[in-house]
């Protein structure tokens, strides 16, 4: 991520974060507005709604605003919450973070559908305070939606965007000021806040880089010249390759950004196997020419690579965090770290105790790009 030079907030409370359960969505309210208590009010809060209350995100966000006097929300809903230590599911919940942000060094982005419908009104503003890194929420059923994270990134001449895709079983609300639905919403930062992101992919690389040669839409034919089992098989080893029942969940698809100068790849499920013809499918459209790894996804790996991850990014740091965001993917989690909160006692672990909020995501986003299967961290400092 791009981390502008740092800046210091003199004149409002430092980062907050409330993560609290109840019955309904006023004790959720109530519960927040007591543990913000006398602080000096915020200009901006992130809030993210358990999915077990998505029909009152309106009333939650009008409720929030005019109890708490902070003026501005962003946020989503979520199938599972997360904050520093915590992690909630199938629950009533909400996951805040108060920030200390000046009403200069930041944009609501109500709703983003053509990316010139908002930056023109904010282009002075955009240009006077270098502006280029969002914080931002989707829409899971915006089919148009990577084609809107590269858009707005090029809109912003070297933006970078982070955040995820509301998931919900029933009401995939974003807020941004109040409840919207559709595109992209969420927060445009000045350059004068300083902010660094990081990625864990959650998976190792197996093998070497491969190119596909031959494929229909998302289904591989060949690849290096090669039915394309073969060569998956030489991948992910004899063992496995003589019992690919065992493949599914552990072995993906890794497809490498073009262009990474850190070695990003997308992962992507291997949805079916035929082993008369020697053809791979992935959850991908391809074409001839797009290279393609695979990778092994389980605990140990997704535990390291989030170390390495988090430990990577504390480097880069001049000062330490003051606050931060997380977003995971709903197939992370409990699913992948196991029960009690056990991803985010790891991040814990590694962070230590800075201010955190966020969610279980339907897809995370990082630069101009959806990924799945990983955790995006934001740190703010």
């Amino acid at each position: 991520g791009r981390r502008p030079a740092a800046a210091v907030f003199p004149h409002v409370a430092d980062f907050n974060s409330i993560h609290v359960t109840g019955d309904n969505w006023r004790d959720l309210c109530d519960q927040v507005v007591r543990r913000l208590g006398d602080r000096p009010p915020a200009n901006l809060a992130f809030v993210y709604i358990a999915d077990e209350v998505a029909a009152d995100a309106d009333r939650i966000v009008d409720y929030l605003r005019g109890h708490s006097g902070i003026p501005h929300w962003a946020g989503c809903v979520g199938m599972g919450l997360c904050s520093a230590g915590l992690e909630t599911y199938e629950r009533a919940a909400l996951s805040v973070l108060t920030t200390p942000f000046d009403s200069e060094d930041f944009r609501v982005i109500a709703r983003l559908d053509q990316p010139d419908d908002w930056l023109a009104p904010t282009a002075d503003w955009r240009s006077r305070t270098l502006a280029s890194v969002a914080v931002v929420h989707g829409d899971p059923g915006d089919a148009n939606l990577p084609t809107r994270l590269v858009e707005l990134t090029d809109a912003l001449e070297g933006g970078f965007l982070v955040g995820g895709i509301a998931s919900a079983e029933r009401m995939p609300a974003r807020i941004a000021d109040r409840v919207t639905g559709g595109g992209l919403s969420g927060v445009l930062f000045s350059g004068r806040v300083a902010i660094s992101s990081g990625l864990s992919q959650g998976c190792s690389l197996i093998g070497h880089r491969h190119r596909i040669t031959r494929c229909q839409r998302n289904i591989i034919e060949t690849i290096d010249g090669r039915p394309a089992l073969d060569v998956f098989k030489e991948a992910i080893g004899k063992d496995l390759a003589d019992d690919l029942q065992r493949v599914g969940g552990l072995i993906f698809a890794a497809l490498p950004v073009s262009g990474s100068d850190t070695g990003d790849y997308l992962v992507r499920n291997l949805v079916g196997i035929d082993p008369d013809r020697g053809l791979l499918a992935i959850g991908d459209l391809v074409e001839p020419g797009r290279e393609i790894q695979f990778a092994r996804r389980d605990p140990n790996t997704a535990r390291a690579d989030l170390e390495r991850m988090v430990e990577g990014l504390k480097a880069r740091l001049d000062v330490p965090a003051r606050g931060a965001l997380y977003f995971s993917c709903l197939g992370r989690g409990r699913h992948q770290f196991g029960d009690d909160s056990a991803e985010m006692r790891l991040l814990q672990s590694l962070l230590g105790d800075v201010p955190l909020a966020g969610f279980y995501a339907n897809g995370e986003i990082s630069h101009n790009r959806l990924y799945g299967y990983t955790g995006v961290l934001t740190l703010f400092s």
